[in-house]
């Protein structure tokens, strides 16, 4: 089990925070209070704000303009836009060609699973995704239980597509990206230099997270992750007591407490 949040204690060269966002910044699908504030007071003391999510491209525009972030990852490490004095910059996993190529074949496997799954849909976001297909398990949909999302994740699997489970969605995709691919080449477009994840935290919540809980030193779970560590084989190193973005902030008050912009 992963241990208590206050035994955390932060590096002194701390540079930056990255962090999933559904059930992680969210409870039932809505920003908690004091989200956008604790992030605003991370770039205060000088910490990078880069969210790293499942959520589609269209998303993935819009938080990049309008949070208190450096940049997103989206699609679970498929694309990563930031804005800066030149404007928007997006930049993605695959070509143009491949994304079209591989859009029919995933549209085909969308109508397959959905004829196979009783009770699932596909994610109300689906229209602004560019690289992968969401199908919805629980957030506008009557929850499935386990046994629906892994029949879910079997038929990706016959199809030999990369999927992943997040709180709400399984989100499948052809090609080897992921979010720890994600953010290290964000980190290399945007900040011109190749990511040190001893100098950065992670937080998240459920099993399309465990790329970075295996690769981050210092990874967070916010409370809910409990429900899914029994599918995870990397968990988090540190675990708060709030769940959803209730835990974030409390994460990161912790973190803000001992962190020195000049360090």
């Amino acid at each position: 089990m992963p241990a208590p949040i206050e035994t955390f204690q932060p590096p002194s060269n701390l540079v930056g925070i990255c962090c999933d966002i559904d059930d992680t910044l969210t409870i039932n699908g809505r920003l908690t209070p004091g989200v956008l504030d604790i992030m605003h007071a991370a770039q205060r003391s000088g910490l990078a704000v880069v969210p790293v999510t499942g959520r589609p491209a269209g998303w993935v525009d819009h938080i990049a303009r309008a949070w208190p972030v450096d940049g997103v990852v989206g699609e679970n490490g498929g694309l990563w836009f930031w804005t800066d004095s030149d404007g928007m910059h997006r930049r993605f996993a695959q070509s143009q060609e491949v994304r079209d190529q591989n859009r029919q074949t995933l549209k085909h496997l969308a109508d397959k699973i959905l004829n196979a799954v009783p009770g699932t849909a596909l994610a109300s976001d689906q229209p602004y995704r560019e690289l992968d297909i969401a199908i919805d398990f629980c957030e506008d949909v009557e929850p499935l239980g386990a046994d629906g999302v892994d029949a879910i994740v079997d038929q990706f699997r016959r199809a030999h597509a990369t999927c992943k489970v997040s709180s709400i969605h399984v989100n499948g995709w052809f090609g080897a990206f992921d979010k720890l691919e994600g953010i290290s080449r964000f980190h290399l477009d945007r900040f011109g230099c190749t990511i040190d994840r001893s100098r950065w935290v992670f937080f998240g919540d459920s099993a399309n997270d465990e790329p970075m809980f295996g690769s981050f030193p210092h990874s967070i779970g916010v409370a809910n992750v409990a429900a899914f560590l029994d599918r995870m084989q990397s968990h988090p190193e540190y675990i708060t007591a709030g769940e959803g973005g209730h835990g974030f902030v409390e994460g990161m008050r912790h973190i803000l407490g001992s962190h020195s912009p000049s360090a």
